[in-house]
């Protein structure tokens, strides 16, 4: 794998929604180039819908998303429930589907890349697990194998949604473990969480969402039990039925 290049990612006033009902209200500010930063907030409150517009997978309604450098390699996890486990697919496909940036969706994946493939999983703790399906694993040996899927992908910007949700006590240490190195490897990396314990244990940076932006900086700034409650407040206030909103000059 090649030394990841630095690249921030910079909203600029950005609202996104669906059916021009805004989930996420003008938010503006800079996942620094790598930096590592939990997405936190109440039910509702566009974590996901955020991701999924950094991954390019939503328009925003309004604004600007810019990257820190020319086409950087992103790669993004959504949240398990996502993921079809009924699908045929070997762990050893799943894991290769990582190249489909280098080599296109109708190309074979060379020895080199399943020699990766290979060690990817060794270091999830899944060695001898390519052939096995989808559907014979355990949520969080499925989870382990999307993240063998990321670290082939070798992306300057990671994107995970709700990662450690629902998964062994084991399975949730071994995969902050690998957070950890990308992180000290100088990627970009921005999860959406829910588990403020890991937050405030392994997540320098923190993004508050309430639909829009409560606080954004330093975790141990954010994480406070004021800016919590304002949180819960402005959730219990939005009406998700409302058009397009325009700033107040």
């Amino acid at each position: 794998m090649t030394k990841p290049r630095a690249s921030f990612v910079q909203l600029k006033d950005v609202t996104l929604g669906y059916d021009r009902h805004p989930a996420v209200h003008h938010v503006s500010g800079c996942f620094e180039a790598g930096s590592l930063t939990a997405v936190i907030g109440p039910n509702g409150a566009g974590k996901s819908t955020l991701l999924k517009a950094i991954a390019g997978t939503l328009k925003p309604l309004d604004g600007t998303i810019v990257m820190g450098t020319d086409s950087p390699r992103l790669a993004y996890l959504p949240q398990l429930a996502e993921l079809d486990r009924d699908f045929p697919i070997s762990v050893e496909d799943l894991v290769g589907t990582g190249f489909w940036r280098k080599i296109g969706s109708f190309r074979r994946y060379s020895s080199n890349d399943r020699l990766l493939i290979d060690e990817t999983l060794e270091k999830v703790g899944l060695v001898g697990f390519n052939k096995r399906l989808l559907g014979t694993l355990s949520g969080g040996q499925l989870q382990r194998v999307l993240f063998a899927r990321l670290m082939v992908q070798d992306a300057e910007i990671i994107l995970i949604d709700e990662p450690f949700a629902a998964i062994d006590t084991k399975t949730v240490s071994d995969l902050i473990g690998l957070v950890q190195h990308w992180h000290h490897e100088g990627r970009t990396i921005i999860a959406v969480l829910h588990d403020m314990s890991l937050v405030a244990e392994f997540f320098p940076d923190c993004l508050l969402l309430a639909r829009e932006c409560v606080a954004w900086g330093a975790t141990s700034h954010i994480l406070t039990p004021d800016h919590l409650a304002k949180a819960r407040t402005m959730i219990e206030a939005n009406d998700p039925h409302a058009d397009t909103c325009e700033r107040a000059a």
